[in-house]
This record gives structure tokens, sequence and C-alpha cells, in this order.
């Protein structure tokens, strides 16, 4: 099982020594891979309902620390040599993706090749409209696009593109990344809009908050839909993002046990679940305050954890 830790370039410890600090601390101890978020401001007043916590509300306090991932994945891939550096998930209309599938593809060069898109569509209206980008009830079909540009950019030569909500004429992009014939693409969700994205669009599937009853329903649906496109399950890269908490226990939305909280035993039995539903890959985000404790938490999954997975 790989296992990988989201970094945090967003909240009280998202300072430029603890985010460098742990990129280094996942390499030296293992870890497959480092993963970033995606927020670029935050609004002073949100209305927006977060999707992944019991009140809807978000739960940094949007005076904490908040940096750009393109620009950390940039700086992480020249402060690590082997992990592999993805976004977890990077939403796709905030950034014009001609310009975003030129910037992966260089870090991907710099990196030698350890970059990982992951994709997802968005959630913050108000994001959306400070960022002047194209209309938030448009966002679907417009990820959509911007995926078929970044892999067209990606894969180097000469890239035009006449869609709905983009059009240019062919443009010289290179080098081409180093990954062929792209970086691997996850798409993050768990809507049927999503799966389906994921079916037509990604290399694998990043799930969230997903209730571990719900999953076997949900890849017997992304399997479907798999099928439609010529491809099945085994195709997929499968992984699933939780929080960490090893020693206590933590509630999820629905008031059971959150995944990834608990025993060592107890979190050890959570990454085997997904294992055997066909996971390749899990990532952790620590949601406290206490860089020691983060540390201690990190050092306890590699350590006692990791060996027995």
């Amino acid at each position: 099982m790989e296992i990988g830790i989201d970094v945090g370039v967003y909240g009280s410890l998202a300072t430029t020594e603890n985010i460098t600090g742990l990129a280094r601390f996942a390499e030296e101890r293992n870890y497959h891979s480092i993963w970033l978020a995606d927020h670029v401001v935050f609004p002073a007043n949100i209305e927006s309902r977060y999707p992944y916590s019991p009140t809807g509300a978000f739960p940094a306090p949007e005076t904490d620390p908040l940096m750009e991932p393109i620009a950390t994945m940039g700086v992480l891939a020249g402060a690590t040599k082997n992990v592999m550096i993805g976004t977890s998930v990077l939403v796709m209309p905030y950034r014009n993706p001609l310009l975003l599938g030129r910037m992966l593809a260089t870090i991907d060069n710099f990196s030698n090749g350890r970059v990982v898109l992951g994709a997802g569509s968005g959630w913050l209206e108000e994001e959306f409209k400070a960022l002047d980008t194209r209309d938030f009830v448009n966002r679907g079909p417009v990820t959509d696009e911007c995926l078929e540009i970044f892999k067209a950019v990606c894969g180097g030569g000469a890239v035009e593109y006449q869609g709905e909500h983009y059009q240019f004429e062919a443009m010289q992009c290179y080098p081409a990344s180093v990954q062929r014939p792209h970086p691997p693409i996850l798409i993050g969700g768990i809507s049927n809009r999503a799966l389906r994205r994921v079916a037509e669009h990604g290399c694998g599937w990043m799930s969230v908050s997903l209730d571990p009853d719900r999953i076997p329903e949900r890849l017997d649906r992304l399997n479907q839909l798999c099928k439609k496109n010529g491809r099945t399950l085994d195709d997929l890269w499968l992984v699933h993002k939780l929080f960490i908490s090893i020693g206590e226990e933590q509630r999820d939305v629905g008031g059971g046990r959150k995944l990834g909280t608990g025993s060592v035993e107890t979190v050890t039995d959570d990454i085997k679940r997904f294992q055997d539903y066909g996971y390749r890959s899990i990532i952790f985000r620590y949601p406290g305050f206490d860089a020691d404790e983060q540390t201690r938490q990190f050092d306890l999954l590699a350590d006692k954890i990791m060996p027995r997975v």
C-alpha cells in the first residue's frame, strides 16, 4: 500500500518551514508521496457550504496562512528527490488551462517525472468570483475542457483547442512532460458526475469523506462507467484521503468513528479495508495545530502501521 502525506498548504501550520520540513520528512521516512490542496484566496465571509464537514463550515480560519499550491509544488520539487508530488485536489477552473499545463509540465521536467494531477471542479463560489474564472455554474464542463487541454499540452508539440469554454490557435508546447503521455490524472469527488469524469478523463479516482459502507456501491457504479468507455477498474489508480489521529478517535459527518482515527490496530485495519477494495494509495492529513504532534503522528504511522500494510 502506498502511503502519502498531505503537507497542509493552509491552516496554522502552513508556514514555509513546516511545509518544506514535512516534505523532507516524508522522503526521509520512505513515504510514497506528498500532496497539496488548492485554494488561492479565502473570502472574508464564506457563505458556500463546505461539503466535507458536518456543519458545512470551512475548518480553517480564513486568517491562517495559505500557500498557493503550484508555486509550492515548484519549491518542493527542488526540496525533495524521490517522492511523488501531487495535488489533492487542484480546482481546474481557477487557472487558465494552457498556462496550468505549461506550469505542471515544467515542474514535471524539473522533478524528473514526479507530478501527479489530482483534479476537481471546486465548491467555493466566492473564490471563483474573486479569481474571475468561467461561471461557477459551468464548472463541470469547464473542468472537462481543462483536462483535455492539460493532456494535449503535456503531450508537447503544436497544440490548438476549440471548445465551448476555451479556444486558442496552435501554440508550440515544448518541452513535453517527462511522464508519457502526461502526468497521472486522479479525479476527486464521489458524485456520479465525478465518477463519469474518472471514466472519461482520469487515470484514477480520489475519494474523500466517503462513508465506507458506500464504497462498494460507488466502485460498482464506477466500474459500469468504465465499461462504457472500454475500461475496467483494474485500469485505475484508486486513492483515498483520510485525516489522521492515532490514539484518539474522532467523529465523522454521520457521528460514527472517522476512518484513520483510533488505535494503531484500528487505523491499520482501516487501511487494509481499502486495500481489500482494490485501493493502491492512502493519503493522510494531520488536521491539528501542533507541529510536534504532527511529526509524532506521522512517525507512528511510519513505524507502527506502514510495515503492516
